[in-house]
């Protein structure tokens, strides 16, 4: 079972993180994501444990317990309540396409380019 670790400190490397979940079964992979440009954590990452009993287990054990001066965020990784983090890049691409849809009036290409600038 996948599982979804967030708050985590950015010093977490994969080891340290696998050896949390450890004590509450066999841990397949343990993954802190990290950010590709400045080549530092993003603050979560990703369990996968053996069994889904181990699984729930670790995630109730951990869930909002401290570590390493942090309270963690621990659930399953498909759970749809998960906050899902954004990066600016989408939020601003998203936000762009929401602008353009609100004003259907404007026709397409050059033309519709034009209107949105001088507000035709």
């Amino acid at each position: 079972m996948n599982i979804y670790v967030g708050n985590l400190p950015y010093k977490i490397r994969d080891e340290e993180l696998r050896d949390a979940f450890e004590e509450f079964g066999k841990v397949l992979s343990a993954e802190v994501i990290i950010d590709r440009r400045s080549k530092r954590s993003r603050g979560y990452g990703f369990v996968e444990m053996d069994t889904e009993r181990d699984a729930f287990d670790a995630i109730e054990a951990l869930h909002q317990s401290d570590f390493y001066g942090r309270e963690l965020r621990v659930q399953p990784a498909n759970s749809d309540d998960k906050a899902k983090p954004i990066s600016r890049r989408s939020r601003n691409r998203n936000s762009g396409k929401q602008a353009s849809r609100d004003n259907s009036s404007d026709s397409g290409g050059v033309l519709g380019f034009i209107k949105r600038i001088f507000g035709y």
